[in-house]
Order: C-alpha cells, then structure tokens, then sequence
C-alpha cells in the first residue's frame, strides 16, 4: 500500500474514499467471501490521492472548476463544449513522475511475467455505487487492454471520463458538488468471457421489488453489450428459498435475441481493443448458460447480499478457457430497495388501445402519453422537448442528460438490466427496451401512449389514451374480518400481485398460461412430426432453447406454475387445470386439425371431458407433469390442482384415476 496505489486484496468496503464504490467492493469481496465461493479476478487500484494530486498540476482543477461554475447543465450544447474542453485539458496534462512509476511497477507485479496478460481498466468514483444513488456507467471502462503504455493511456481516459457529459449532469441534478468527488482506476485481470458468457444479475426483482427472487441476464462475449443494452440477452429468475433448499430452482426462463457479441479485437489500446460481430443463428436459439451455471450464479450472489446486507445489483462472467464463473463488480440496488414498501403506485388504461404499433420489454410498470421524437444520433438529442416520447435505436449512458426530459423512454435494443432501464427506474419515467423495429414503426411527431402496466411485455399503443394512477397506502387499508385470495392469470404479474395483502391465490386458470407463455396447440407439439412445414417453422420459433417440443410444453407450463407458487409461497395457489373451449383450442398454433366444430363450445368439450378422451389424455399427461415437477422436483407443495366444468361423478372418478396415474 502507498499513496498512489492498493492492491484490491488490501481493500475493504470502508476504503470508498480511498479508492471509490467499484473498487472498494472487490476488495470487500475478495478478503470476505473467497472462502465462501465468491470468485472475483484480482488486481490493484490507483488512489483518490494520485487523482487530486494530478488535477492539481499546473492548476488544472481551478481551470475546471471555473468552468462548470458558468456552466447550465440542461442546455445540451453548452453541456457538450464544456464537457468537451475539459476532457482535452485532462488528456492533455502529463501525470506526476512517482505516480507513472508506482502505476508501472504495480502492473509489473500483476503481470508476474506473463507481459501478454490483458486487462480491464474501470473506473471506480468516491460518490459512485451509494445506497441512494447509482451513478451507473457514468465513467468509462476500457476492456482487453495489454502492456504498461495501454494501460497508462486507458487509466488517463479513466480520469477524463470523470466530466463526460452525462457524469456532469448526473452530479449536478443528483446535488454532488463535482470537486467532492474524485475517482481510482482498477486494474483487474480480464475473465475471458469473450468465449464464454457475461451479463448482470439483481438479488430482487428489478421491476416490483420482490426480494424472494435472483433476477439473472445473459447474453455471449464481454458484458458490456448486455450493460449498455445494445443486446436483448435471455433471462431467468431464480426462487431464493427453493434454492437454500438444494431444489432445482429456476422458476423463469425468457430466451433473449443475442444477435450481437463483443470480443477481443488485434489492437489492446483504450477505444479500439473490442469489436462486435454477429452471433451465429444456432447459438442465437439457445440459452447462453446452462440451469447449473444459473444457480451457481444465484447462489454467489445470496453470499453477497448476505455480506452487504442489502439488495444488490452484480455484473458476472464465464470464462470461455477455464469455464468458471466470476463476479467482476458487486454494488447496492438504488432503486426498487427505495421504495417505500406500504405505498404500491398503479396505473391503468381507462381505454383499450386499438393498433399496437410496437412492443417490448417493459420497464417501470407505468403508463405515459405523448409525441414520438425519433432520434438517430446523440448528436441530435436537443430536438427532445419536455413531454416527448424518445424513440432511438439504443441509449447508452451519454443520452442521461436528455432522458429526464422525456415522458417515456423506446428503444431497438436493450435489456432489463441495461443501463438505459436501470437509468429510467431512477428517473421514474416508463420505459419499453428491446422492441426490435420500433424506429421503424413508430412516426415522427404521431401521439403515442406507451403502457408498461401490462405485465412483462410493454405496449406503445396509436393514440393518447386515457389512463389513471392510483395511489394505495397499505398500512393504512382497513382490517377485514375474513380471508381473501386473489385470481392472477398472468404470471407476468404475481411479484407484483403478491405484494399486496391476500392469503394465496384462490384461482389460477391454467389456460392462460398456456395461452400467454406456449401458444401453439399441446396435440401439435405431440405430433410435431405431423405438422406442416408452415406450422413447423412456428413451432421451432417459439420452443428455441428448449429440447423437445413436448419439454417446451412442459417446461413453460411448469415455469408459470412456479412463478405463481414461489411469488405466494407459502400460502396456497390454486391451479385449475386447463379449461379452453374447442374454439379457443382451434385458435391456437396448430390447433384447427385436432379440434371439432361446435355450435355451442360453452357446453361442448371442454374441461373434465376432455382430460379423460382418448384422444386428448396424453395433452393432460403433460399437463400433470408439470405440476407433478413443481411439486415435487422444486418443492412448491403450496400448489393445489382444480379440476374444471365436471359434469358427473363419473367423469370425477375417471380423472381422479389419471392424476394418480400421473403420480
């Protein structure tokens, strides 16, 4: 340990203001819970002493300071040149002589021979990673760097980075005065998941704030493309309970696009050592890490927040050589863990939307109105105005200073754990990422209203709608005298369903489900084989990362089961078993060859009836099977079965013989 220097081993969580948030943790990390099967890649950090120091060469930091005292933070092209001219000035001032010099002789140990070891260079903020405020992405981070000249230039783009535009306004508005706060540079060996996997996982779930839940993002090479969201990455979500238990425990799987990855490029200097290319099709169709490393992940990251004592929001990565898992950044989750548990905030449309123009994953569970102003380019951000509904490709961390402007955020590209989503959170404001073609289908100027109130998938609907915001105190509601159970159809809905008083769920319909999570006809994907080439291509569209079209029948169904069963666990949760009508069934993927035309479906075959035909009992197999898995695979025994529209004690007797044939 010097002035200039400390090893991360060396480092506690009390060193914030030595060596910032980021890097503070890793230390914290790495001397508390190695032993306890937290794996994170050691290194070193330059001090908050070394950056004052350096800032006060030649009197740069009274330069800076001078002009940001006249600078307005809201006026995007005063904002810009500011910015601009003092990252030049940083660039520009040679570093101190013992600094370079302890700066070489820390990466010559680090290095330990090896002068072809790549590296990570991240910045780390003494006010970054607070429990009141994440300062996410503020600062840059230069990834695949090799040799001491390399790292130095990308520790000195470390410190420019600390007045990007997006970081002056981040301060400013969040109350920080800019010359209270200094950064370190950390210089961490790189976990080769440019071959392997990376992403981010949340200890609760990001959107309700339900804390029974691992919320865990995946996508191919380095983790980057996942944290700005350029990529939509797969997702998955695993019951903490379920797992203490040593049950399987992966309630969630949602398959993410992945079209891109970012990988090592031949040049190892700041700004040019990644390139993005493609991900190969197949690859693009199957989950980026297995039901085992997705426990393995949840389970590091109980262990965390167990130490921290908080929800925590934590980056990860699979090493593509040695195929191990490592935690690269661990900090507080700033947003849902605030909020106030006894105030639930809704909104609800008061008009159904006719013409869905876009959709995707929705962020904030809020419904706005407004204009789409479509943007290409950062450059274009002041045509933004108060109100206005953003529509890009994707926004990175330096459209921050513009986000606040608008009523709701869109975009192409992006994930759950994006920047852009953690930043819309913080903000307030609904936002819907990964859309896909949303620059395209939306028109410039035409009113919109953009509903994430909907569950996990967000609307942007033609049109103004008319929607209401409720606001309900909990603590404040009357007592009753008797018990009520809720029906949630949507598992989509039940971290946040759960959050209010109840005493289980009195009706799940079964049908929904299956109609919301599978949507093709269980007879078609027994008798794939028989389908049409149209029907098939369908088919194998929507079971991609699954085995088999009969396991993606009952994976699925089984994963909507659990959520519901984990998110009211232990109180009871009452599946009925399915219950389309011929009709409904027709209209399902596949579904108009096996379904009779009925001129009264409501009294037709439907219900008990059609679990015990023989032509229609293997659909009611799989449908047992997913329950029995739930039950007794992952332990959720607070999952109770209702059998539908039994019409005689007959058809009682013969069901009541399935299911325990069924086990």
């Amino acid at each position: 340990m010097n002035t200039y220097i400390i090893e991360f081993d060396q480092l506690t969580i009390n060193d914030v203001e030595k060596v910032g948030g980021k890097n503070a943790s890793l230390g914290e990390m790495i001397g508390n819970l190695s032993t306890l099967g937290v794996s994170v890649p050691n290194g070193f950090a330059t001090t908050a002493d070394a950056y004052r120091q350096f800032l006060a060469t030649d009197g740069l930091d009274k330069r800076i300071n001078d002009r940001l005292d006249t600078l307005n933070v809201d006026n995007i092209d005063d904002l810009t040149s500011a910015g601009g001219d003092i990252r030049r000035w940083i660039i520009e001032t040679p570093f101190q002589a013992d600094f370079e010099t302890a700066l070489q002789q820390a990466f010559i140990k680090m290095q330990n021979g090896n002068e072809n070891l790549k590296v990570a260079v991240r910045s780390s903020a003494t006010a970054e990673d607070l429990p009141d405020a994440s300062f996410a992405g503020q600062q840059e981070t230069f990834l695949n760097i090799e040799g001491y000249d390399a790292v130095k230039n990308a520790v000195h783009e470390v410190f420019a980075s600390l007045f990007n535009d997006r970081a002056i306004s981040y301060r400013v508005h969040q109350g920080y005065a800019h010359e209270n706060v200094a950064l370190s540079a950390g210089i961490q060996r790189m976990v080769r998941s440019e071959t392997g996997s990376a992403g981010v996982m949340f200890t609760l779930d990001t959107e309700s704030g339900f804390d029974d839940v691992v919320f865990v993002t995946s996508s191919y090479g380095l983790g980057e493309t996942v944290v700005q969201g350029s990529v939509n990455p797969d997702e998955f979500y695993v019951h903490k309970p379920t797992l203490s238990a040593g049950r399987p425990a992966v309630v969630r799987r949602t398959l993410g696009s992945k079209l891109i990855k970012m990988i090592y490029s031949g040049d190892t200097t700041a700004g040019k050592s990644v390139d993005t290319v493609d991900v190969d099709v197949k690859e693009r169709k199957q989950f980026s890490i297995s039901d085992v490393d997705v426990q393995e992940l949840a389970k590091q990251a109980l262990i965390i927040e167990k130490h921290y004592g908080r929800p925590m929001d934590i980056e990860w990565a699979k090493d593509g050589d040695d195929k191990q898992l490592y935690i690269v950044q661990a900090r507080p989750e700033t947003v849902a863990s605030q909020a106030d548990a006894n105030v639930k905030i809704s909104f609800q449309l008061k008009e159904a939307g006719t013409t869905i123009l876009a959709e995707g994953r929705s962020i904030g569970q809020r419904i706005a109105t407004g204009k789409v102003r479509k943007v290409a380019s950062i450059d274009d951000m002041n045509i933004v105005q108060d109100g206005d509904i953003l529509v890009t490709d994707m926004t990175d961390p330096d459209w921050e200073p513009v986000m606040k402007r608008a009523a709701a955020i869109i975009t192409n590209r992006g994930g759950r754990t994006c920047h852009a989503a953690i930043i819309a959170r913080e903000l307030g404001v609904a936002a819907i990422v990964g859309c896909g073609d949303a620059t395209e289908k939306l028109e410039d100027g035409a009113p919109v209203t953009v509903s994430c109130a909907e569950g996990d998938t967000g609307y942007i609907y033609a049109g103004e709608l008319a929607f209401e915001k409720n606001v309900t105190n909990i603590d404040k509601m009357p007592e009753i005298p008797f018990k009520i159970m809720q029906n949630v159809g949507n598992p989509d809905r039940a971290f946040t369903f759960a959050q209010l008083p109840h005493e289980g769920i009195g009706l799940a319909r079964l049908e929904f489900i299956i109609n919301r999570m599978i949507g093709v006809h269980p007879k078609a994907l027994i008798e794939y084989d028989k389908q049409s080439i149209d029907v098939k291509s369908i088919i194998d569209e929507y079971m991609a990362g699954y085995d088999s079209p009969t396991d993606f029948f009952v994976q699925k169904l089984s994963e909507g089961i659990a959520t519901l069963g984990c998110a009211f666990a232990p109180k009871r949760v009452i599946v009925r078993l399915s219950d389309f009508k011929s009709n409904e069934y027709a209209h399902m993927v596949g579904g108009h060859d096996y379904e009779p035309d009925e001129e009264n479906p409501m009294l037709g075959f439907r219900g008990a009836s059609r679990y015990i035909a023989p032509s229609m009992q293997d659909c009611f197999e799989m449908e047992c099977k997913a329950i029995k898995y739930v039950r007794d695979e992952m332990g959720l025994t607070n999952i109770e079965v209702m059998i539908p529209f039994v019409r005689t004690t007959d058809e009682a007797a013969q069901v009541i013989e399935l299911l325990a044939k069924n086990g």
